[in-house]
């Protein structure tokens, strides 16, 4: 049987780790980044980033992938549990620290339980430690590998509040805790001694450094809502995993996934201590190159290079650019962007009938398709920190990528009542100056500064006062119809304005045919050429012009010339006047779009006063009117 096509066989894994890890290609084309080699080694305990960035990758890499000599313990709370731990309390001590003893909890739970199952592995008699944490799990019906065992939050936060038995360690709560004033100095006294007896139990059997066990706490976005309470869940999070580090020492440490908006959130008193544990998340375009290329390989066979990658599976450019910087700037630059954008590509292609390569048009199609799934993503990725994202969409569609910070304010104004409405909590956001922060911040807009566009993607210099400058992210633009710079769209002569009519049922029809018609075509012709040309050394000269709206204008303007300098010989013959009305139409049509979006400036040298000029002569010339001078 001959091998099937290799487009067919072209897969890039699944969108989420957990699949990927299963029948994935999380094993087989996984890459070993820095950051993934910092938390294996233990020198970084908080992976930052952003959803789909690859930190639950990263986890279930270890959780799952047999990569760690020591144990592991996954910690995913999730949300059906969420209320209940958000809203722990022990009374007599602040929320962060209430939250911080559940954490602790949970912690010497899952290296009780761990201890118990490692001991068995070891040759000789299991210590008495290990023996008095069995006897503790199964007076506290911690079963071990059962159903109960899996998270350990509900009966932490029972054990917390009273009713965890400690006889296995020789305490009787009863007496020993009678004279403890409070709730949560209780509670404290009762993790101390559990926390005691792991320590024992670890330093009895020996295992580290070999046999670390790694504590993976993920999905924490599950359970955080935003407010105060799930702050202090956080926050107590934090404080619980640095004090293993110093209870435990070598032979227990903690791992902990966080996405970068819940992180940057946090407000405490002890924040600057984690400046070393941090590790932030962030991809190159030539990393993301590599992922694809191995997760290819894995699917199509270890003989794939880049170059058939990228030259022949798919197609070696895509509207004029590489493939892969096409891809890439397309993507907000995370695996699982890529993963999705890849395989789109590749359904698309097959859908079509192209089971010999991908053609550009389906990776025009899939980049429409991915488009919409990210503007949708990127609502649900902060609908709890930034519920009114969506409703800020409006104020870029069908418009140009490129805005000022003018015409953002004019949409913002007239949208601005309607907003503070409908959230009434986010009034102090929902400012010009808020939501140019906040869609700089998600990575919806870039801000012009220097030479180039900066996108947020670590924490940066934030918007200043003085920028006026802002890009739509390319990960967006087709989703919202924003596809050239200045938000007009190619000269086509084909596509007449509605002035046409207008001056068509005119004296146009009355003027005479033979030679004098000939002589009129040329006229039009030669007038509509100097109009060309005459704006193509305005743009040359207009310094506030933004480089892409500059480039944009500047070719359309060219292709309205090659079309003038063609006329005389086409075949069939086509109307000159058509020609120089479309061309008029066009400049007018630009003219308003600058002066709406504020991309030009307002004085009498501007380059749209100067369109109008030209489109107002043009069209007088047609119906054989005269401007002032008769020139344009």
């Amino acid at each position: 049987m001959s091998e099937s096509p290799v487009i067919e066989r072209l897969y890039f894994g699944r969108d989420d780790a957990e699949r990927d890890i299963a029948d994935g290609l999380l094993r087989s084309g996984f890459k070993e980044t820095a950051a993934y080699g910092a938390v294996v080694s233990g020198r970084k305990m908080l992976v930052i980033g952003r959803k789909g960035v690859g930190k639950s990758a990263i986890c279930v890499r270890l959780a799952y992938g047999g990569v760690h000599s020591g144990g592991t313990a996954l910690i995913t709370p999730d949300d059906t549990a969420g209320e209940e731990i958000r809203q722990f309390e022990l009374t007599g001590l602040a929320g962060d620290h209430a939250k911080s003893l559940m954490w602790r909890y949970v912690f010497a739970l899952r290296a009780a339980q761990y201890l118990v199952r490692h001991a068995a592995e070891h040759s000789g008699r299991t210590p008495a430690s290990v023996k008095t944490l069995r006897s503790f799990l199964k007076a506290n019906q911690e079963l071990i590998g059962g159903a109960q065992t899996s998270n350990g939050f509900q009966q932490g936060l029972q054990g917390l509040s009273g009713s965890l038995s400690l006889e296995a360690f020789g305490v009787k709560a009863a007496a020993d805790f009678a004279q403890t004033p409070g709730e949560g100095a209780r509670a404290a006294n009762r993790l101390k001694i559990l926390e005691e007896g792991v320590r024992l139990g670890l330093a009895d059997l020996g295992c580290a450094p070999t046999h670390t066990l790694l504590l993976l706490v993920d999905q924490l976005e599950q359970v955080w809502s935003g407010d105060p309470d799930s702050n202090s869940l956080i926050i107590g999070l934090l404080l619980a995993a640095r004090h293993v580090s110093s209870q435990y020492g070598n032979a227990l440490r903690c791992a902990l996934f966080l996405r970068s908006d819940i992180y940057d959130s946090l407000s405490f008193g002890e924040g600057d201590k984690f400046r070393s544990d941090e590790l932030r998340i962030d991809w190159t375009e030539s990393d993301l190159e590599d992922l694809a290329l191995r997760r290819a390989r894995s699917s199509v066979g270890p003989e794939l290079t880049a170059q058939r990658l990228w030259g022949e599976i798919f197609p070696r450019t895509v509207r004029g650019r590489p493939t892969v910087s096409y891809l890439m700037s397309h993507t907000l630059l995370r695996p699982r962007d890529l993963i999705q954008y890849l395989n789109e590509c590749q359904y698309t292609a097959i859908g079509n009938g192209h089971h010999h390569g991908i053609h550009e048009s389906d990776v025009l199609a899939a980049t429409r398709r991915f488009s919409e799934w990210k503007l949708k993503d990127l609502v649900q990725e902060y609908l709890v920190a930034h519920p009114f994202l969506e409703r800020l969409f409006p104020l870029f569609q069908n418009s140009g990528y490129l805005m000022t910070r003018a015409a953002l304010r004019h949409r913002v104004e007239l949208t601005q009542d309607a907003l503070h409405r409908e959230f009434p909590a986010y009034a102090g956001v929902l400012t010009l100056d808020g939501i140019i922060r906040t869609l700089y911040e998600v990575g919806f807009l870039g801000v012009r500064r220097g030479n180039g566009v900066v996108y947020a993607g670590v924490p940066l210099l934030p918007v200043q006062p003085h920028e006026g400058e802002f890009h739509l992210h390319s990960c967006f633009r087709e989703a919202l119809g924003a596809t050239s710079a200045a938000g007009v769209g190619a000269y086509d002569r084909q596509v007449l304005d509605s002035i046409q009519s207008q001056v068509m049922s005119g004296s146009v029809h009355a003027v005479a045919q033979g030679g004098s018609r000939v002589a009129r075509g040329y006229a039009l012709l030669e007038r509509l050429d100097r109009a060309c040309r005459s704006v193509l050394g305005h743009i040359a000269r207009s310094d506030g012009l933004p480089d892409e709206v500059r480039t944009e204008i500047a070719a359309q303007v060219r292709r309205i010339l090659d079309d003038t300098e063609h006329a005389p010989h086409a075949d069939p013959p086509v109307a000159e006047e058509r020609i120089v009305l479309e061309a008029a139409g066009y400049f007018r049509t630009l003219a308003c779009r600058l002066r709406r979006d504020g991309l030009d400036g307002d004085g009498a040298d501007s380059l749209a006063t100067r369109l109008s000029e030209l489109s107002t002569r043009l069209v007088r010339s047609v119906g054989g009117g005269t401007g002032s001078s008769g020139e344009s």
